[in-house]
């Protein structure tokens, strides 16, 4: 039994969608997806977030890798949103249920920064 979600794609697909939408969350705040992927992707913004509270260089480093070599993404972790939250200790997301989508009826949520 697997400790993740497969989300029924190869590794790289996998990776590339869960390393898409983090960034996503940390710069807009929120995205809208599948309640599946939302779950999964949680795991991923609160570890970068963590990350950023430790501030030291091998954090960024594994930041840096974890989101593609996005600096924008990375400065933006390490220097708005750990500050943010320092005295937090964990739960940095909230998923909120939206609606059903229409084509195969999978249950679309908002995954957003609290």
């Amino acid at each position: 039994m697997a400790l993740y979600r497969k989300l029924n794609r190869d590794t790289n697909k996998r990776r590339s969608i869960l390393s898409g939408l983090t960034k996503t969350v940390i710069t807009n705040g929120r995205v809208e997806t599948t309640e599946e992927r939302a779950k999964e992707v949680r795991k991923f913004v609160d570890k970068m977030i963590t990350y950023g509270k430790k501030g030291d260089l091998n954090s960024r480093r594994k930041v840096l890798a974890f989101l593609e070599n996005d600096t924008e993404a990375t400065k933006k972790v390490f220097d708005e949103l750990a500050p943010n939250y320092k005295d937090r200790n964990g739960g940095y997301t909230r998923i909120i249920k939206l609606k059903e989508r229409i084509g195969d009826d999978a249950l679309i949520v908002s995954l957003e920064l609290v």
